[in-house]
């Protein structure tokens, strides 16, 4: 087990993309458990999907007056972070901000090389010009691209990304190993394996389905129902960052007298991948317990199972050896309670 090396009591945190599903999230953790700490949120809101869900989450946030404040603004705009650097310099930076997604990736790649690229070289930057502590930031499960060894460790090769969206992700981790080296910025990546719950993103399988069934479309199944993945539910996610925010890997001098690179990389992810058929299963038995769908609605009718699509990946599966190793930590909900809880926000936000 690693020693906390970084109290975070007292503390000016930046959380980038702090209206996202996962941002908003860790910054309503950070403020219920740190009393003294404070909160820079960060977030372009775009309308990648529905803001209504952005506006809800930045709604409960706001309940913690001014321990947290937004700053609406791009982090790909230079400008933007230099200031927020200079007005609050905050000592741990947490990068959630990215254009999510694979599918969108294929459409839209301007969006990626926008935010996941420059928009973290900006960061790097401030973090190299401003001494920062620790630098947390999300990569993805999507790094492994279709690698055929399972679970996926993160020793494993992942040369071969197979969506822009994961060469990306990628990308960001080889620039912090490159900032942890030259700079001696502690770093330490996040890959996030299927993250889902309540107040999700609607381009998500279990939120898109949902809304789907609700108006009587079909939804289609991929691979025929040959997918698996590793579904991990928000709160575990959030649970391993707050506990990795407070680690920073150790600074330490080579036999070169250069510093050995301040930087790790986690999986956070659930150990225990669901075929898509299942998942279907579950989630509509929770959909008609939480009313949302009427008992007697026909899923039989409304599902079609359909080829693979491009950059998808037929298995996403952690290992999450060094997490536990480390942290003491491995995510634990299991897919029914989580798509429970899911379910039981739908139908309060959508009535």
């Amino acid at each position: 087990m690693v020693t906390y090396n970084i109290n975070l009591e007292n503390k000016t945190v930046l959380v980038t993309g702090a209206a996202g599903f996962i941002g908003a999230n860790l910054v309503k953790r950070l403020l219920n458990d740190f009393d003294s700490i404070k909160v820079i949120g960060v977030d372009s809101i775009t309308d990648y999907y529905d803001v209504r869900l952005k506006e809800e989450r930045l709604s409960e946030l706001a309940k913690y007056g001014d321990r947290f404040v937004l700053i609406k603004g791009n982090i790909a705009d230079k400008n933007i972070i230099d200031s927020i650097f200079q007005e609050y310099a905050p000592q741990v930076v947490v990068n959630l901000a990215a254009q999510a997604g694979v599918r969108y990736s294929i459409t839209n790649p301007d969006a990626y090389i926008e935010s996941n690229i420059i928009g973290f070289y900006n960061i790097l930057e401030a973090c190299r010009h401003n001494e920062v502590e620790h630098l947390v930031y999300a990569s993805s499960s999507s790094v492994y691209g279709s690698n055929k060894k399972v679970p996926y460790a993160t020793d494993d090769k992942v040369d071969n990304p197979v969506s822009l969206y994961a060469a990306t992700k990628k990308s960001n981790e080889l620039m912090a190993h490159a900032y942890s080296k030259l700079y001696n910025i502690p770093s330490t990546g996040l890959r996030f394996f299927t993250v889902y719950g309540p107040c999700g993103r609607p381009d998500m399988a279990y939120f898109g389905f949902t809304n789907k069934l609700l108006k009587g479309e079909k939804i289609q199944i991929f691979n025929y129902g040959n997918c698996k993945r590793d579904f991990t539910y928000v709160d575990d996610i959030v649970e391993g960052v707050v506990r990795i925010m407070q680690h920073a890997p150790e600074k330490k001098v080579g036999e070169d007298g250069l510093p050995v690179p301040p930087y790790k990389v986690y999986n956070i992810g659930n150990n225990s991948p669901e075929n898509l058929l299942d998942f279907v299963q579950i989630l509509q038995e929770e959909l008609i317990s939480a009313d949302v769908l009427p008992a007697d609605y026909d899923f039989e009718a409304h599902k079609e199972l359909v080829a693979m699509q491009a950059g998808d990946v037929p298995v996403t599966y952690a290992d999450t050896t060094a997490l536990e190793e480390d942290f003491g930590f491995k995510p634990h909900t299991s897919l029914r309670e989580g798509l429970r809880k899911f379910a039981a926000w739908y139908k309060e936000f959508y009535g």
